[in-house]
């Protein structure tokens, strides 16, 4: 059973665990399932505003005007006990990135305390299917499971004080990309010509959602500018970058 947590008056977070594991982020993802599928259909739910999953838990938002909180506490563990759920099927993506020298200024430092050529760096980073565990730190910035061992690499000493925008990057075990120029200590390994937070999606900015997958897909220089640009001009939507093979998967 997971613990539950009260944040100030308007949001309960359980904790199903204190590792990071495909396990426990599969409960935390039915959990979030059931949540949204009971906001239609229990009163205890009706307040409920949004549910946040993280690799190990997830906390619900509600309008304590609305909603009773320890009712809807209550509620919410004992939807953890129900074993009916299929861990929901995240969207499939390939995404480009280029790893062009002048947008890879780590990969280079990488290559040397790995061992590995460049162009082995590329492969790992390329024939991976990386998984969203959670969105966090900065609106769209995606932390991607899955980066093979031989990639593990702490960050930096010395953060940087602007890392671009679009920015493919790693740390530890974990994948990122940067959706806004901010400062940074991950290793910069390459850059996507895409923006993973568009207020042009109201009902969805963020690109990527806890649950998705990821392929990265390698492009080369002129390729990056020339998806800027079509991008830009608005010849592109995030539906053509969805993984033909997969399922069908709802409007993004």
């Amino acid at each position: 059973m997971p613990r539950l947590l009260l944040l100030g008056d308007a949001a309960w977070t359980l904790e199903f665990g204190r590792e990071i594991d495909p396990v426990t982020h599969a409960r935390v993802l039915q959990l979030a399932e059931r949540v949204r599928a009971a906001q239609g259909t229990q009163a205890a739910f009706a307040g409920v505003q949004d549910v946040v999953p993280t690799f190990r838990s997830l906390t619900v938002l509600f309008d304590p005007l609305r909603t009773e909180a320890d009712v809807l506490g209550a509620r919410l563990l004992a939807l953890c006990e129900a074993d009916d759920t299929p861990v929901p099927a995240g969207r499939r993506w390939r995404l480009p990135v280029c790893f062009d020298p002048a947008l890879a200024p780590d990969l280079g430092e990488v290559c040397a305390a790995t061992g590995l050529p460049d162009h082995a760096v590329v492969q790992l980073l390329t024939t991976t299917r990386f998984q969203v565990g959670m969105i966090g730190f900065m609106p769209g910035f995606p932390y991607l499971s899955g980066l093979p061992s031989a990639l593990a690499m702490p960050r930096l000493a010395t953060p940087r004080k602007a890392v671009p925008a679009g920015s493919l990057a790693v740390a530890g075990r974990m994948c990122c990309v940067y959706p806004w120029e901010s400062p940074g200590g991950w290793r910069l390994l390459g850059r996507m010509p895409l923006p993973l937070f568009d207020v042009q999606h109201s009902e969805a900015p963020a690109w990527l959602a806890a649950g998705d997958t990821v392929r990265w897909v390698a492009i080369d220089r002129t390729g990056h500018d020339r998806l800027t640009a079509d991008w830009a001009r608005g010849a592109l939507t995030r539906q053509d970058f969805l993984d033909p093979e997969a399922p069908a998967c709802p409007a993004v």
